[in-house]
């Protein structure tokens, strides 16, 4: 047995590799990273990034440095990111989407280096240097080809379909019960439902079988304190900020409450007239009110938000809201065969999908893969920045709606041309991406038959080989200084958003990009913040005095923190 003062060290030489799902390694001094300077394959694999890829793929486990190889594994310590723990957790995070912990620890006053490495997402594969790795012995091999199948072809159980042990008749909540006879008799064009007795309505929507209510239940019509009880990961935080590059929010409210009452009362909350002011857009005579968060948009986010999240998760749903966006995040990462590339063209599979099933036969959500097909007609039409899914990861996605009105000529066009169109041949989404690309000059994006289409449907025109949308491209250096909307929106909003919004604060790219970097991670450093941004330590720390940040704690494992007094105008 391992002789040391440091009883986490000896539970840890205690384990089995193989069975514990962990591996120590000596790490004495210059242990590589990322493969260092070896030019073979097998040999470049023998490194962190490595081991954690393999770890990961087997489910999650712990890297020990700075224990010997073999049993009794003593402690003979290593130097590996001494004084850079918090960098390591970025470069990592970085490289494989994975947020790994790490820990140091002391023996007899040498260091010793763990990293908890989680389990890769159900159905996915990490990769170093674009190979699947796995354990065998003492050695890191490329994964079977049947191991490969079998993780590929995972799928994750419908949570909202499970049985809910406790939950009784007696625990629904009789007005969102109420609510969801009415939105199903609606939809489905059948007044006769709202008479049906519940429990013959629970078994109609597969809520009830045997006498047994399951989770889809307990979300849509549990009464709060009971879901509160049963699963109380199931909440809605909404935070408002009145700048987005705060920290500290100015006010928060948790909705804990069935999806049927509940999802109307997030909305009300984010509808406030100084925290959703209206926009206005002029057509002839005309003048058309925007809203800076679009109703039917939001709420398909946050429903999406919910019956995608993953319940193995013990986190909220989180609503930021601010003047200028909305951002939402919900656990676990996009379901199986969804990314940001393809997630206009697949159908998504719910992680809950008795739920979505509910919610689709009540008319709450749109029919699978088209709610964010309506997030990004909604934008184009309202003349907003496309919606995006940047910061989105293995474990987290990350939903963000912008407010502004940025192209007034865009939005003009496409309304006119919808209207002119009617119901039965819209435009899709599509033709109002292929526009939106082109009032933005980033035809790039686009196929030259696409643009022909779009030409020959007088849409588009070629000025001097430069593609236009009808009636010229809004300005991108300045588009919201349109003279035709401006006095119409200045007098109106700015009142209210003086009441709502600290003073401007006119931030160049490099700051915005600080602001995101941030927000991602409050512990990243200043070492941190250069690289990324290629800029030196010192252009970055008058950056942070200009922004108002301040870093509280040790140099090694404080964070950011908002200090307007610190602030530099």
């Amino acid at each position: 047995m391992m002789v040391t003062d440091n009883e986490y060290l000896l539970s840890l030489s205690l384990l089995k590799e193989s069975e514990d799902h962990v591996e120590f390694k000596s790490a004495r001094r210059n242990y590589p990273y990322n493969g260092g300077k070896r030019i073979e394959p097998k040999e470049r694999r023998h490194c962190v990034l490595g081991y954690i890829v393999a770890l990961a793929n087997e489910n999650g486990g712990r890297l020990v440095l700075g224990m010997e190889d073999n049993h009794p594994h003593e402690v003979c310590g290593s130097d590996f990111a001494q004084g850079q723990c918090g960098e390591l957790e970025s470069a990592i995070y970085d490289s494989l989407g994975l947020r790994v912990k790490t820990i140091e620890e002391y023996s007899n006053g040498k260091r010793v280096l763990i990293l908890e490495v989680p389990s890769r997402p159900i159905g996915k594969l990490l990769k170093f240097e674009g190979v699947p790795l796995m354990r065998v012995g003492e050695d890191l091999h490329e994964m079977s080809d049947a191991q490969m199948l079998k993780i590929l072809s995972e799928t994750e159980p419908d949570f909202s379909a499970k049985i809910c042990d406790g939950l009784l008749l007696s625990d629904l909540d009789e007005e969102a019960i109420a609510r969801m006879k009415i939105k199903y008799a609606e939809k489905q064009n059948s007044p006769g439902f709202r008479m049906l007795p519940t429990e013959q309505v629970l078994k109609d929507l597969e809520l009830l079988n045997e006498g047994k209510l399951n989770y889809a239940a307990l979300m849509l019509v549990g009464k709060q304190e009971v879901i509160h009880r049963l699963l109380p990961q199931f909440n809605i935080v909404v935070e408002y900020r009145k700048n987005r590059a705060l920290i500290p929010y100015n006010a928060r409210k948790e909705f804990q409450l069935p999806l049927f009452i509940g999802v109307d009362k997030v909305w009300e909350y984010l509808n406030q007239p100084l925290s959703n002011p209206e926009m206005h857009l002029r057509m002839g005579t005309y003048i058309y009110d925007i809203q800076s968060f679009n109703e039917d948009s939001v709420r398909e986010a946050i429903l999406n938000a919910v019956a995608h999240r993953s319940m193995q998760i013990q986190s909220d749903v989180v609503i930021k809201q601010s003047p200028d966006e909305l951002v939402i995040l919900n656990p676990g990462g996009f379901p199986l065969g969804v990314d940001m590339n393809n997630i206009l063209t697949v159908s998504s599979n719910p992680r809950s999908k008795r739920l979505v099933e509910v919610l689709q036969k009540t008319g709450l959500v749109e029919r699978s893969g088209q709610g964010v097909d309506k997030m990004f007609s909604n934008s184009i039409m309202d003349g907003k920045i496309l919606p995006s899914f940047e910061g989105t990861d293995f474990y987290q996605v990350q939903l963000t709606m912008n407010a502004k009105l940025h192209y007034p000529r865009l939005a003009r066009l496409v309304r006119s041309e919808q209207e002119r169109r009617g119901e039965d041949n819209p435009l899709t989404v599509f033709d109002l991406i292929a526009l939106y690309h082109v009032n933005r000059g980033e035809t790039n994006k686009l196929q030259r038959y696409d643009l022909e289409r779009l030409e020959k449907e007088g849409l588009v025109i070629k000025k001097e080989d430069v593609w236009e949308i009808k009636g010229g491209n809004d300005p991108l250096n300045d588009p919201l200084n349109d003279p035709l909307n401006d006095p119409l929106n200045d007098p109106l909003n700015d009142p209210l958003n003086d009441k709502v919004q600290e003073p401007e604060i006119h931030l160049n790219k490099r700051q915005n990009k600080i602001v995101d970097l941030v927000h991602k991670n409050f512990s990243i450093s200043r070492e941190d913040l250069s690289k990324k941004l290629g800029v030196s330590v010192a252009t970055v720390r008058r950056d942070m005095k200009t922004l108002g940040y301040v870093w509280k704690g040790h140099s090694t494992s404080g964070h950011w923190e908002k200090d307007d007094n610190n602030k530099q105008n």
